[in-house]
């Protein structure tokens, strides 16, 4: 007899037609907010987010800085709410993502930015909610209800949401097709099997990499062992982990590399190849890493939409990981749905 299945796996499964309902719902919102963007021409962007909704800002850096050439730093929400220090920021575009939009530090700092001339965005599941309230404007990202405590189709939509926002800036035709196809090739991602990093997942301790992009998906990926599973794992760049961390590495040490097809893959495999020559068992989303074993994965239409693929094959493993261990990914302990901090 089948176990029940997780309300994780549900929404995970239910990520292809939240990225197309966001598609469709969401256009509106997307084009009057990227007009004002393109009229204001920020010279520089920050954002504003905790826990998974960080993680997404981190692959927004990375888009603004590739895509639009403009410099994206995280403020840390401490700097208003406990220190009490306002930042000149005018003329700065501020992208504020938090799923249920009520963290009182999150708030906090996006009104502090909008009072002192940004222009703010927030990328939430509720528009009503206090975040939307204190913004410019506002993105929903008509992910749905998500009942289940680890972000997953939130997580996606709005990385979804911010990259579309930017392609509409930047108006690259190539792009915004591409995103306009990522339902399909979400749909096949879900599918994908990572059952061979399942088996080789000892509970002790991992680590995930990335570069550019796909290390803010190696954040997350690393969060999400650490939540659901209750298994420690650490995230780095492939550039750094050599640089201490590597000494932890022993035989048969797991690590799961996430590569897209960018500037940044043969790099990725390089250190991959490394990590191998020292005992690592490595799984890979790429075929440039020799000696790993690679994942199956799915390919998008154009090089930073990648990541987001990669992430939906994750979720499935990591959820079957969290089932197989006997935690419950729905319900982890200590955690709520809403954190909500000062």
């Amino acid at each position: 007899m089948n176990a029940p299945q997780t309300q994780m796996r549900r929404e995970i499964n239910e990520i292809p037609d939240a990225v197309e309902r966001l598609l469709t719902d969401g256009a509106q919102a997307v084009a009057a907010t990227a007009a004002e963007v393109r009229d204001l021409a920020p010279s520089y962007l920050l954002s504003v987010a905790r826990g998974s909704s960080d993680h997404a800002s981190t692959y927004l850096k990375y888009a603004s800085e590739l895509l639009l050439g403009l410099p994206m730093a995280s403020v840390g929400p401490s700097v208003k709410s406990i220190y009490g220090v306002d930042l000149n920021c005018k003329g700065a575009l501020s992208i504020s993502v938090s799923q249920s939009g009520k963290s009182p530090d999150i708030v906090q700092l996006t009104s502090a930015f909008r009072d002192k001339g940004a222009y703010t965005v927030a990328i939430t599941n509720d528009g009503a909610s206090p975040l939307a309230k204190a913004s410019a404007a506002v993105l929903p990202i008509h992910a749905g209800p998500e009942l289940s405590v680890a972000a997953t189709k939130t997580f996606v939509t709005s990385l979804v949401a911010g990259l579309w926002l930017l392609a509409e800036v930047k108006q690259d035709a190539a792009l915004l097709d591409a995103i306009r196809k990522l339902p399909g090739h979400l749909a096949k991602a879900k599918d994908c099997d990572w059952s061979a990093a399942v088996e080789a997942i000892d509970g002790q301790s991992l680590y995930t990499l990335g570069r550019g992009p796909s290390w803010a998906i190696s954040n997350e990926a690393a969060l999400k062992f650490k939540e659901t599973c209750q298994i420690h794992a650490e995230s780095y760049s492939a550039a750094e982990v050599l640089h201490g961390p590597v000494s932890i590495v022993g035989e048969n040490f797991p690590v799961i590399a996430f590569a897209a097809a960018d500037a940044a893959e043969d790099s990725v495999g390089d250190m991959v190849q490394a990590l191998v020559e020292k005992g690592a068992r490595v799984f890979a989303t790429t075929d440039k890493a020799k000696g790993a074993e690679v994942l199956p994965h799915v390919r998008t239409d154009h090089w930073i939409t990648d990541p987001i693929s990669s992430i939906v094959s994750f979720y499935g493993m990591v959820e079957t990981v969290a089932t197989r261990r006997g935690v419950n990914p729905d319900a982890p302990r200590h955690l709520n749905k809403v954190t909500e901090t000062v």
